[in-house]
């Protein structure tokens, strides 16, 4: 008892912890994880007055204090954009002469581990990893960095480098809207391919930036001097303290979503009901005032975001209670163009079709669009399943296998919080980006793993009180020693469990648990052993009663 106790005032604890200290304000910036790339590129840019220091010393601080400990830089230590962020954070660190030891550790990495690495992707190399990859070698030697990779890396090496070749040969500077264009990766293009400081300043944002890319960005700023580049910087930096992201701004709305999807699959959504309803009533409210919106685009990576987002906020609000329309995700399906770039870069649209899938699940009797949209997912998710294993290192390739194999009315909520937690380093993706996934940020994660290890621990003790109390009250009654019949006591308690499974039902549970033994019972007593008369007088009595 004192166990439970304790066990109970430690999730207690937590829950407070985490309200207080990071969810005060819900700055969606402070749960998405910084991004290492990018982060070293500002690293790279010097200051105006003095080309001998770093104009972003934070930055650069922040690359020196972020190695992991086998060296590399990166959320996942065996995907392959840790290879390229790596590199980058080498170079940054090199270019103003300090972390000698930081700079062998990441080389190290990279030299020994990149075989590994890349053998697990084989032919699927993303695109954005064929352009990078390559240009980031191609620096680190350019600044005098020694790169010495093993002999029988080289076939992949000429392979990646070929294949950047053919892109580059293929594609044009902007305009291709099946992919981010190339313009967009251009703190990684060789100085042979020829980009005029005019490409860079017609095709900056509004903001000043370069699709939104930090690294691009700064890129573009040391290559033009652009004030507003350099004002774009700037806000980047200051917005985002602790590292830069893949992406800035990035759609806020999404990213509250995202927190509320990773705090129910991991089954801790009972401890933050009134977080969790703040953020929905204000998506549903901004839904409903904005639904008249065209959302189709001919931007791959706003189409690709946009139903991410649509189909997460349906998926939830219908859960919640919310009265949505599935036309708030199922638009593309009306769009032919739309579904021409989900079927041609099925590998970008992994996250988007998962989502989609997923909010099906909640479909009502006689929505077509929501049988035609779940149709639609479910032949990508396939093909994508089948032949691209560019995404083993993500964990995305488990997930579909998942949705695909296991459908969500047969499945059971605790379990599914187990697989998430057990999965929490590729759980924590929360949508694809330029050179990366955009992954929940490592604090928080942290936190919300030792919290829902903390409340599934605390369940299952829980579960195991009641299993023994059941299992002991039906030895006590005689239902498991009559001599006939199933003994489906241990049965009975963990399908009402898994169904019923908050810490606060054991009641409920326990109650429902022992009538289910006694039908149980009485079902085979009706079936195998009773006679005829014995029956007749049976049911009788029951019906008098």
């Amino acid at each position: 008892m004192q166990m439970g106790l304790s066990k109970c005032s430690n999730i207690e604890a937590l829950v407070k912890q985490i309200k207080e200290e990071m969810l005060p304000d819900i700055d969606p910036y402070s749960f998405v994880s910084a991004s290492a790339y990018d982060t070293a590129w500002l690293a790279m840019v010097p200051a105006d007055s003095d080309q001998t220091c770093p104009m972003f010393k934070e930055c650069l601080e922040w690359v020196v204090n972020n190695q992991t400990k086998e060296g590399c830089w990166g959320e996942c230590v065996d995907a392959i954009d840790t290879l390229s962020a790596t590199l980058a954070c080498v170079i940054a660190i090199h270019k103003w002469s300090i972390g000698a030891n930081n700079i062998k550790r990441g080389l190290d990495f990279v030299q020994e581990n990149a075989e590994k690495i890349l053998r697990k992707t084989e032919d699927h190399f993303p695109r954005w990893f064929t352009i990078i990859f390559p240009g980031m070698i191609e620096l680190a030697r350019k600044v005098g960095i020694q790169l010495a990779f093993p002999s029988q890396l080289n076939a992949f090496l000429l392979d990646i480098f070929h294949k950047r070749q053919l892109l580059l040969d293929t594609e044009e500077l902007i305009g291709n809207q099946y992919y981010p264009p190339l313009l967009s990766y251009l703190e990684a293009l060789p100085p042979s391919y020829d980009v005029s400081e005019r490409d860079i300043t017609m095709n900056l944002n509004g903001d000043g930036s370069l699709f939104q890319s930090p690294a691009a960005t700064a890129s573009a700023f040391m290559a033009t001097g652009n004030e507003r580049s350099l004002s774009y910087l700037q806000t980047v930096v200051g917005r985002c303290a602790n590292g830069v992201p893949p992406t800035f701004p990035m759609d806020e709305e999404l990213i509250r979503l995202c927190l509320v999807n990773q705090l129910q699959r991991l089954g801790l959504a009972n401890h933050f009901t009134h977080e969790i309803e703040e953020i929905l009533v204000q998506i549903y409210r901004n839904y409903k005032t904005l639904e008249w919106l065209d959302k189709a685009s001919n931007n791959i990576v706003d189409v690709g975001i946009q139903l991410h987002k649509d189909s997460l906020a349906f998926r939830l609000l219908r859960m919640h209670g919310y009265s949505i329309s599935p036309r708030h995700f199922c638009w593309f399906l009306n769009n032919q163009e739309v579904r021409a770039q989900i079927e041609e870069n099925q590998g970008y649209f992994t996250i988007s079709m998962l989502n989609v899938y997923r909010a099906t699940d909640l479909m009502f009797p006689g929505e077509n669009e929501v049988e035609e949209a779940r149709s639609f997912s479910r032949k990508v998710l396939e093909k994508i399943a089948l032949k691209d294993s560019s995404l083993a290192s993500t964990g995305l390739n488990k997930m579909v296998e998942h949705e695909l194999k296991f459908p969500w009315i047969a499945r059971l909520d605790h379990l599914d919080h187990r697989a998430w937690i057990e999965d929490i380093n590729n759980s924590n993706v929360l949508w694809v980006g330029k050179t990366s996934f955009h992954r929940l940020s490592t604090l928080l994660n942290e936190k919300l793993l030792q919290l829902a290890v903390a409340d599934y621990e605390f369940r299952q003790s829980i579960y195991r009180k009641e299993l023994e109390e059941v299992i002991r009250w039906s030895k006590n009654k005689g239902m498991s020693d009559m001599g006939f019949g199933r003994d489906k006591t241990t049965y009975c308690y963990f399908a009402i469990a898994s169904s019923i499974p908050l810490p606060y039902d054991s009641e409920v549970r326990m109650i429902i648990t022992k009538s289910a033994v006694v039908i149980t019972v009485a079902d085979d007593f009706y079936d195998t052993e009773a006679s005829f008369d014995e029956l007749a007088t049976l049911t009788k009595a029951i019906a008098s009663n």
